[in-house]
């Protein structure tokens, strides 16, 4: 499986052409202790850079916008009891949804891990 991240801290796991969507570590250490998710509709069609997702925290509430264009699969219920997991897990337990891609070439835009890393550290 490869991960992909985008500039708004959004990680995407493809797996053939159904990927996982989640938000990164450093965006929850940027929200502090997550209260509050509201996920998609299974069945909703996205579109890459649209909002997707909303999460809430302590400090703020903060969009999670998709990261390609699709039909979402899939949704994290336990996220809805459970959203601390966002914070404990956020790039394995904590994900958000999973989307049936429409365009795999969108994952072209997105950074690779390396790429990611770089661009968080010149924040």
């Amino acid at each position: 499986m490869t991960t992909y991240f985008t500039k708004d801290h959004e990680w995407i796991r493809i797996d053939g052409d159904l990927a996982t969507v989640g938000i990164t570590d450093y965006a929850q250490s940027q929200l502090g202790d997550v209260v509050y998710c509201e996920l998609p509709e299974v069945g909703a069609t996205l579109t890459k850079g649209g909002e997707a997702a909303v999460v809430e925290s302590v400090k703020a509430a903060s969009d999670v916008f998709s990261p390609v264009s699709g039909v979402v699969q899939e949704v994290n219920a336990a996220l809805t009891d459970e959203p601390a997991k966002i914070n404990e897990a956020p790039e394995s337990d904590g994900w958000f949804f999973k989307i049936v891609l429409s365009d795999s070439g969108e994952l072209a835009e997105l950074f690779d891990e390396a790429a990611y890393k770089a661009f968080v550290e010149a924040l």
